[in-house]
């Protein structure tokens, strides 16, 4: 019986300009997509976060333009932690799946993948938090 999974991800961007962030989402997505063999019919919904530097594009246009038309998507700011990483676009893509919880393939690209070191090894930094 199928349930609803959530798939987590984040990625730097290189500016805040609307093409690095529609880049920077897209590839995120994609890998979101490709590393889970999801079916994007499967997906029930998805929040994106961007951090307040982020303001040049929404992060939820790049899925429309990949063709989510009837994915409910919605975006909201980061909370601004100080000393958190800027320029982070966050993403919880709810799928409809056979799968269980602990198959999903979570997906931190570059910098990102150090706010979950219990996902991908090294160190445990507790003056990071970010998830």
């Amino acid at each position: 019986m199928s349930k609803v999974r959530g798939i987590r991800g984040a990625i730097k961007v290189k500016e805040n300009a609307k093409e690095c962030i529609l880049d920077a989402t897209t590839e995120l997505l994609q890998k979101i997509i490709d590393e889970n063999e999801i079916d994007p019919s499967d997906i029930s919904a998805v929040m994106f976060t961007a951090t307040p530097d982020l303001n040049a594009e929404f992060p939820a246009y790049a899925a429309r333009k990949i063709g989510w038309t009837m994915v409910p998507l919605i975006c909201a700011c980061e909370i601004d932690v100080a000393e958190s990483m800027k320029s982070v676009i966050r993403v919880l893509v709810n799928v409809n799946t056979d799968k269980e919880q602990r198959q999903m393939k979570h997906q931190y690209i570059g910098e990102t993948r150090r706010f979950r070191p219990d996902l991908f090894g090294g160190m445990n930094d507790d003056s990071n938090n970010e998830t």
